[in-house]
């Protein structure tokens, strides 16, 4: 109501002015005489769209039932009613569908005509057929969740986005690179903020290992760039890579046990915190299944994934202070993984421990002081050669043998080195 009563006219014969108390202004409609005598504005309305009412009614008199009314050429329409309050503020909420275009009157009766009509921030909104039956989906949605949650039925969020090209929405493909990403940056805040906390996983980036639908548009980063946005929104729900052919079909590489890592390996090297989980939709054909290639898929899966994720989660712990790993080779086999073959070629589980050794092993840090010669920096727990030189004097160096302990085996958790040079 910043703009005062522009836009607003009197309807009938009732008197109408801009009121305020505590800052909201609002428009009354007093003095009236017939229950049609109000206030008025013009809207626009466009055969065929539905449109969604909303308008907050205050009256001078207790329990006054007031019916929001659209009048066109041809017609009175029923926009809503409600029985308002006297004391307080409530809610009209309605609804009608357009059958001509037109600039029409929206006006507020009540058949109680001693009673002022305070009205305040109506709301009109219009919707697409498309529209509309997508929002009575999202209310069918609903019902079925709290359906779930009543009978314990967990529910997992199937998908946010497809990246297969054959099931884009019709009007995607005519848009800009600009536009998709703007559509799906909707697309992405509305479902995630609606359900989030109430799934048990969601399905990111549907699967994006046969299909490059977004990456061809947005960029090659795309999946990644989803995943962490999704868990930025709803940081607790697991987050899953979700294709076929995976355990059930060994010709498809597309998606092979090791493309899936390489895959969980690319949306992870932005952020490791990421809670992924592997989905497998597993369409198996009616033929016998090949149950040999099946289970080595899933030990390739569970060995290259969340082996690092236990080796990881282990050696950050202060009280660990060693990791054994009961691999020894076997010709028959291993106890519960090997690390090679039997041509001592690594396996999958062999290069996670290869890589874990050579990130944590033996290595050179080169770094400086700030200007008044101090360096905080974080270090495993160790023995350390600390070789300190002069940006200057090139010939002079210093080196300083230092041992970080855990806390409980020493209070001195800072190191000082003092030189006079």
């Amino acid at each position: 109501m910043n703009d005062g009563l522009k836009g607003w006219t009197t309807f009938g014969d009732a008197k109408i002015e801009l009121r305020e108390s505590l800052g909201n202004k609002y428009v009354v409609a007093h003095s009236r005489n017939q229950p049609h005598d109000s206030v008025s504005r013009n809207i626009h309305l466009q055969k065929g769209l539905h449109y969604s009412l909303s308008a907050w009614i205050q009256v001078s008199e207790a329990d006054v039932p007031v019916t929001a009314v659209v009048k066109t050429t041809k017609e009175y329409k029923f926009g809503g009613a409600i029985y308002a309050e006297s004391n307080c503020w409530s809610m009209l909420k309605g609804g009608f569908t357009a059958d001509t275009t037109e600039v029409a009157q929206l006006y507020f009766q009540s058949n109680t005509t001693s009673a002022e009509i305070w009205i305040d921030n109506i709301s009109l909104q219009p919707f697409t057929e498309k529209e509309w039956s997508s929002h009575q989906e999202q209310s069918s949605q609903e019902e079925m969740l709290r359906y779930a949650k009543k009978h314990g039925i967990f529910v997992r969020g199937h998908n946010i986005l497809w990246n297969d090209p054959r099931y884009q929405p019709n009007w995607v493909s005519s848009l800009s690179s600009s536009q998709l990403n703007a559509a799906v940056q909707r697309r992405v805040n509305s479902v995630v903020q609606r359900y989030k906390g109430q799934l048990i996983g969601w399905d990111v980036v549907n699967e994006n290992l046969h299909f490059s639908f977004f990456e061809s548009k947005l960029g090659q980063d795309f999946s990644a760039r989803m995943h962490n946005q999704v868990h930025n929104i709803d940081p607790r729900t697991l987050l899953f890579l979700n294709d076929y052919n995976t355990i059930e079909e060994s010709r498809d590489g597309l998606s092979s046990p090791s493309r899936y890592i390489q895959k969980i390996r690319q949306i992870q090297s932005s952020n490791r915190q990421l809670p992924l989980a592997i989905g497998l939709e597993s369409h198996f054909p009616s033929s016998p299944p090949n149950l040999p290639y099946m289970r080595a898929s899933l030990d390739i899966l569970r060995s290259s994934g969340y082996f690092e994720q236990v080796l990881r989660e282990a050696h950050s712990h202060p009280r660990i202070r060693g990791i054994v790993l009961w691999t020894a080779w076997k010709p028959n086999g291993c106890y519960r993984m090997c690390l090679t073959d039997n041509n001592f070629r690594n396996l999958p589980t062999g290069n996670v421990v290869d890589k874990l050794l050579k990130e944590w092993g033996k290595r050179t840090v080169s770094t400086m002081t700030d200007e008044n010669g101090f360096l905080e920096t974080s270090l495993f727990h160790g023995d350390y050669d600390v070789e300190i030189s002069h940006p200057v004097k090139k010939n002079y160096t210093f080196t300083h043998k230092m041992q970080v302990l855990s806390k409980d085996e020493s209070e001195k958790t800072r190191q000082f080195i003092q030189l006079s040079i």
